[in-house]
């Protein structure tokens, strides 16, 4: 398995990319191909005690950065030498099993979506993260990409996100739920009752196994596997998800050091309260995947730590080796000729 790495993507390249780049290669078995300046890598691996070439390691020079504040979807065309770009290539032509960034969002949407090219059949890619529930985890489906969005799309939502489920969370049958301002099936605007009848054929179909509507209160409580919504509901709910999250450990976090009693309650519970933290960690996820793209791609948050990047080359290492792509690319083609 042959991972390749955007170096240079997020906050904390190249350091924190190329050190948790390298706890994959040794805890996780994985080829890495590292994607940016070489003199920079090659700084990085010296500041961490490597003489040479790690084991497993290679890098692949690219003279370019794509900054933040670049227009997405001109950045993988205006820098054509730029370690995202060289990196899509090197997937494109089948130099690597997988890719990972922690690099623009939107740079790496347009450049997975025109250089390694959407599966057949479908017409959006997505952002589908996991998050975490009270029974386990939850993919939304989409969370900003694709703001407005046709009936159509969710229907092929609907599919992806089954197929991730099944083919890298080794589901059965996953439970697909419409993001909905109620359960009745009468609820929502044009672009929800439109979609309700289009998942519920899929399900009569066999194809996907499909829920109803599902609130937003109810996301977390583990009611559904895959949330089907446009991106911008879809933003909203994730936003107000980590914010809440935040809010919620931050006055935890107040109740702890109150007083002496309860500082030494803390003191007692302190294990449990890292593992709570540890559930609605980031840096435990480590990543967000490209879903629809024809190669595996994988978004590493742009904050990522080495940690948190190491997760995500392990979670993209899972998908390339899932054979989702290769199913939902079946599935739609079924789709089609009905």
């Amino acid at each position: 398995m042959k991972i390749i790495v955007d170096a240079m993507g997020g906050d904390n390249a190249p350091f924190e990319i190329v050190k948790g780049s390298l706890r994959a290669a040794r805890e996780l078995g994985v080829d890495i191909v590292l994607v940016g300046r070489e003199d920079e890598i090659g700084r990085c691996l010296r500041d961490m005690g490597c003489d040479g070439r790690p084991e497993r390691v290679s890098v692949v020079n690219a003279s370019e950065v794509i900054e933040m504040d670049d227009e997405p979807s001109l950045a993988y065309r205006r820098k054509p030498d730029s370690s995202m770009t060289v990196g899509l290539n090197l997937l494109k032509n089948g130099q690597g099993d997988a890719f990972v960034s922690a690099g623009s969002t939107g740079a790496l949407l347009s450049g997975a979506t025109l250089v390694v090219k959407r599966i057949r059949g479908v017409r959006r890619a997505a952002l589908a993260p996991l998050l975490p529930t009270k029974t386990g985890h939850v993919m939304v489906i989409d969370v900003g990409a694709n703001v407005e969005c046709a009936p159509e799309h969710l229907e092929q939502f609907a599919l992806l996100g089954s197929g991730y489920m099944k083919g890298v969370m080794k589901m059965d049958a996953p439970r697909i739920g419409l993001l909905n301002n109620g359960t009745e099936q009468t609820k929502g605007g044009t672009l929800q009752l439109e979609t309700y009848p289009l998942l519920q054929r899929l399900h009569e179909e066999g194809k996907i196994n499909f829920c109803g509507n599902v609130e937003a209160k109810d996301v977390m409580q583990g009611v559904c596997d895959v949330v089907v919504c446009d991106g911008y509901s879809g933003n909203i709910l994730l936003k107000s998800i980590e914010g809440s999250a935040g809010f919620i450990m931050s006055l935890l976090k107040q109740i702890m050091y109150k007083n002496a009693k309860n500082k030494a309650a803390a003191l007692l519970l302190k294990k449990d309260l890292y593992a709570l933290k540890d559930t609605m960690s980031a840096s435990k996820v480590g990543g967000t995947a490209l879903l629809g793209i024809s190669r595996p791609v994988v978004k590493a948050h742009g904050s990522s730590d080495a940690e948190a990047f190491f997760n995500a080359v392990r979670q993209a290492s899972v998908v390339a080796g899932s054979g989702m792509i290769e199913t939902v690319t079946q599935q739609l083609k079924n789709t089609e000729e009905k």
